[in-house]
């Protein structure tokens, strides 16, 4: 392959083992920096080769999970890396309810199964919660001892 500029040198394709640990748990300004000064480059030059790498590997599971998918049968389009098509889809679908964020969503699917949980076990929600009751006797115990101080000095 031909390269324009005969006075740089060709990028290199492989990372020291260091770096690729650090590429993959997600480290990745450690990464650069520990890719700089080990090879003596740029910042600028040790992103753009994590980047490359980070691509390739992304390729490489894409492949991966195409060929699982060709071999169980189970159509290419139906998974994707794009979270923002992901996204968008679920947009879509929730247009005629009002819309909540996917914590409160979370939140309410997991309240539902709870309470649903507890009701085919038969049990009851007490009258009053626990934290009100623990309240309540505090409040009596204020009471008391201010009716009791009052007494004695007033």
């Amino acid at each position: 392959m031909f390269d324009s500029d005969s006075g740089s040198k060709p990028a290199k394709v492989k990372l020291p083992k260091t770096v690729i640990m650090m590429v993959e748990k997600g480290n990745l300004v450690m990464a650069i920096k520990t890719l700089a000064a080990d090879e003596n480059i740029s910042m600028d030059d040790a992103k753009s080769r994590i980047d490359a790498y980070e691509l390739a590997l992304k390729i490489q599971q894409q492949q991966k999970l195409n060929s699982i998918a060709n071999k169980q049968g189970i159509p290419s389009q139906a998974f994707s890396f794009d979270r923002e098509q992901a996204e968008d889809d679920t947009e879509r679908l929730i247009k005629s309810r009002v819309k909540s964020t996917p914590s409160e969503q979370n939140f309410q699917s997991l309240q539902e199964g709870l309470n649903n949980q507890l009701n085919d076990l038969g049990y009851k929600k007490p009258l009053l919660p626990y934290w009100a009751k623990r309240l309540l006797i505090i409040a009596i115990i204020m009471a008391g001892l201010f009716w009791i101080m009052w007494r004695v000095f007033g």
